[in-house]
């Protein structure tokens, strides 16, 4: 992506996102657009920054750990520092998410076997 700036409706059609969205992503101080007047423009940081954010609601984040998250990139340790919290929270969602599938795949073996012994007890009849 270049460093063109891009106005808020070609951030919406580019990542699929609503106005309302990006304007809350910016309430929520995840973005910083520049502004001219009313109108918003979105540079290359932000638009990494709206990548980011959306996988990480798309992995389960918080929007309070996006935040905090996208904030060491700036701190001391910068980069690598937001690499290891972004591996370890990570890690933590990772094995989240495993156990909800292990969950889910334990509750859809259940009802199938439901459905089998209610799809038996009709045939008997």
């Amino acid at each position: 992506m270049s460093d063109t700036m891009m106005t808020i409706r070609e951030m919406c059609e580019e990542y699929d996102v609503t106005a309302r969205a990006l304007r809350f992503y910016e309430a929520k101080e995840l973005l910083a657009p520049q502004r001219e007047g009313q109108k918003r423009l979105y540079g290359h940081g932000d638009r990494a920054r709206l990548r980011l954010i959306l996988r990480g609601k798309r992995f389960g984040f918080s929007l309070e750990e996006i935040r905090q998250l996208l904030n060491l990139y700036n701190s001391e340790g910068g980069k690598d520092r937001q690499l290891k919290e972004v591996i370890e929270l990570g890690k933590l969602r990772l094995a989240d998410m495993e156990a909800q599938r292990d969950e889910l795949n334990t509750a859809i073996e259940d009802l199938r076997n439901r459905l089998d012994w209610g799809k038996e007890q009709l045939s008997q009849k």
